[in-house]
């Protein structure tokens, strides 16, 4: 793309004031098109809609596949029955309404991505430091940020912290493997080494254990929570239901894949105290008991990933069983007390943590979706051999191939077997997304009243946005049917993901300015504009 289009195309995105490549030198990165798109961005920008089409970017957050909808919906007083207001597709920009994809994946969408990243920050934030409806209480009860592994089917090239790949054998090992590979590698990778991840010799790693200890890693996750509460309960000289009536534990986890295709989990553990009284529920987030100390949960945490295990069921007739573990590499840092790995010097935030895992949650979802890896590849060729493999025994025998306990297999092959959420939690951790969706509804309905009257929304207007839906005094009924997916052309899909990654670069450029501008005041820089 030449100087020239990318100029035009800045001087025509919705973007803030003064966000023109020339101030900054970050050009608009849009070399990668070719000349088809191309051309369809230069027609956009030159369609006589295309304020309208920017308007409708702009509304959706500039989503890079939009979900199109026709017709009209009302707002109405619940108590009254008074019809407040009245919306329809018409009267949207290019005549249809555009909502949000919604998708997690950055690499579908970058904007709903960033989206979801946000949401969960601040839910697993609130966890951690209170806010969003948790009291600040919680700030002081024992927490733990727990790593899960995988266990190893077979040597993988790695990284090893700046170390040489695998340049020794165990004793009595052989320097070769039986299909004539070499069983050591003296290189050292970097990051972005094709090579990490990839199995020494693929005929020797067990694609098959990989795929059933993928397939049953959300029960493992299921047996290790049970397990906590039970190796916490032994530590402290209690019963388990002793335990169940003093105190509670919290967690909010993500799985993230690791470059061998395997999913190892990260999360959050508290120990919470528990009422005794009348509520209902029981749980309010009170001080953790006496006795129950970050550490005392990080060891209980240690203890049990090791002792979890579960007998997975043979993927075909003939195959054998398989008792699932977690790995031997489990990492249990209690969180006020534990250092940065990569700055000894530094203690570990909570909000670094809760960014940490608010990326693994949308970075996972991205991982599996590499077709360059011969290594996943040859996983994929896996799975689809053994769908195909259940598929004839259940005809040749006549059972019902919904009762396999792999049935669902074939369904899961995008993401390489893993069948649990990225992203869950306790009951009690913390806020739901739901509850943060809601709210964001919420806000945008009183901005757009707003808008209307001509008033500005105050600060005090927004203090409910969290309540639930039974403190909602208006209703909308609508009638909506759907009329695709996605813009018009793959060049309005790349407008939209250029002018995200711009209002994306400018919201990170905003934060370190709000981040360093206490520090520069403190040192009598002049305040910032």
């Amino acid at each position: 793309m030449t100087r020239e289009t990318r100029d035009r195309v800045w001087d025509a995105l919705p973007l803030h004031p003064g966000e023109h490549p020339a101030a900054d030198g970050h050009p608009l990165d849009l070399g990668h098109l070719d000349a088809t798109t191309e051309a369809q961005v230069l027609a956009r920008l030159l369609s006589r809609d295309f304020d309208a089409w920017s308007e409708a970017a702009s509304r959706v957050g500039h989503c890079a596949r939009p979900i199109r909808l026709h017709g009209s919906s009302q707002t109405v007083d619940a108590m009254t029955g008074e019809v407040l207001s009245s919306f329809s597709s018409a009267d949207s920009p290019l005549g249809v309404l555009h909502v949000r994809c919604g998708n997690r994946r950055a690499s579908d969408c970058p904007s709903c991505s960033r989206v979801y990243a946000a949401d969960t920050f601040h839910l697993i934030r609130a966890g951690v430091v209170g806010g969003k409806g948790v009291p600040e209480q919680v700030r002081e009860n024992p927490l733990v940020f727990a790593t899960l592994t995988a266990p190893s089917f077979g040597p993988v090239h790695g990284t090893r912290n700046g170390r040489r790949c695998r340049p020794y054998q165990a004793k009595g090992e052989a320097d070769w493997c039986v299909h004539g590979r070499p069983a050591r590698c003296h290189a050292t990778h970097t990051d972005g080494d094709p090579l990490l991840g990839q199995p020494l010799c693929g005929d020797c790693y067990d694609y098959e254990s990989h795929l059933v200890w993928q397939w049953w890693a959300p029960e493992l996750w299921r047996r290790f929570t049970i397990a906590l509460r039970r190796a916490l309960a032994r530590m402290l000289g209690i019963s388990p239901h002793r335990l169940a009536q003093v105190a509670t534990v919290q967690f909010a986890k993500v799985a993230e894949y690791q470059l061998r295709g395997l999913v190892h989990f990260h999360a959050l553990v508290r120990v919470d105290g528990k009422t005794t009284g009348n509520d209902a529920s029981g749980d309010t987030h009170v001080p953790a008991p006496a006795g129950i100390t970050a550490a005392l949960l990080s060891s209980a945490i240690e203890t049990a990933a090791a002792s979890v295990w579960f007998d997975a069921p043979p993927l075909l007739g003939g195959d054998l069983v398989r008792r699932l573990r977690f790995g031997a590499q489990v990492d249990a840092r209690p969180v006020r007390d534990a250092h940065r790995t990569d700055d000894p010097d530094r203690q570990l935030e909570a909000e670094q943590v809760a960014g940490y895992l608010a990326k693994y949650a949308t970075k996972s979802a991205t991982d599996s979706t590499d077709t360059t890896s011969p290594h996943l590849h040859r996983l994929r060729a896996t799975i689809a051999q053994t769908v195909a493999g259940q598929h004839a025994e259940a005809v040749a025998t006549d059972q019902a191939m919904a009762e396999h306990p792999y049935a669902l297999l074939g369904k899961w092959a995008h993401m390489l077997g893993f069948r649990g959420h990225f992203s869950s939690k306790s009951r009690r951790y913390s806020v739901t997304l739901g509850r943060l969706r809601r709210a964001r509804v919420r806000f945008q309905r009183r901005l757009a009243a707003a808008t209307r009257e001509g008033r500005a929304l105050e600060a005090r207007d927004l203090e409910d946005l969290l309540d639930d839906e039974d403190t909602e005094t208006t209703l909308v009924v609508g009638q909506w049917t759907y009329a695709g997916s996605g813009w018009d052309t793959d060049g309005d899909a790349e407008l939209a993901k250029a002018a995200a990654a711009r209002a994306r670069e400018y919201a990170q450029e905003r934060a370190r300015a709000e981040h360093e501008r206490p520090h520069r005041e403190e040192i009598g820089v002049e305040r910032w504009n």
